[in-house]
């Protein structure tokens, strides 16, 4: 399995059975990304910086609800969870995607802004690679996001949503905020991608910092 960073919170996930995309953002996000090419797309909710579902080619199966989805053999399970700290009173609710593929289960956070409860945490269940938004403001602080990667205890942590030299203006915080005092191993990779390789997982967590 092939993850490829292209910024905010969208991924590409290039696996045996297909490719997924996860919260596409348009093209008024000053990410250099060309193009996007899916047979899925995730989508964690309806903000134009998640939402941009029309800039995929391949029409896509598209995914933007709680519930159980099965694809091309890959399982998508989508979970309700707040945008905010107020039951999503302030920014509305979100989806977080739980997605198995290559003996795999992978974990999409999106727009995070709480902490989550024990009926999130039994439905997410064990995860070997997670997708943790850190920017703050707009999602989880990132003190919360430490908290929420020690009780989901995966083998991969991957932040995401955080302010970058293409979002300068944005009120999020940078990633170094999320990974100072992280009592875990940080691997800084000189690009955007990664291979992950259920036989080849670290055996406790570590954090891979992908480059944007």
């Amino acid at each position: 399995m092939m993850i490829e960073y292209n910024g905010h919170a969208c991924f590409t996930i290039k696996t045996s059975l297909g490719t997924i995309v996860t919260d596409p953002f348009g093209e008024d996000i000053p990410y250099p990304v060309k193009e996007f090419t899916a047979d899925i797309v995730t989508v964690s909710h309806d903000h134009f910086d998640h939402n941009a579902v029309k800039r995929v080619k391949g029409d896509p199966y598209v995914v933007k609800d709680v519930g159980e989805y099965t694809y091309r053999g890959i399982k998508i399970n989508g979970i309700k969870a707040a945008h905010d700290k107020n039951k999503g009173s302030q920014r509305g609710q979100i989806v977080i995607f739980t997605i198995e593929a290559e003996g795999l289960k992978l974990c999409h956070l999106g727009d995070l802004g709480e902490i989550l409860n024990e009926d999130q945490l039994k439905k997410i269940g064990e995860i070997d690679t997670l997708f943790i938004p850190v920017g703050g403001f707009y999602t989880i602080e990132p003190e919360d996001a430490k908290i929420i990667v020690k009780t989901i205890n995966p083998k991969v942590v991957i932040p995401m949503h955080y302010k970058t030299n293409y979002v300068k203006e944005w009120k999020i915080k940078p990633v170094d905020e999320f990974l100072k005092d992280i009592p875990y191993p940080i691997k800084r990779l000189d690009n955007n991608k990664v291979e992950i390789v259920k036989e080849t997982l670290p055996k406790s967590t570590e954090v891979y910092v992908l480059k944007v």
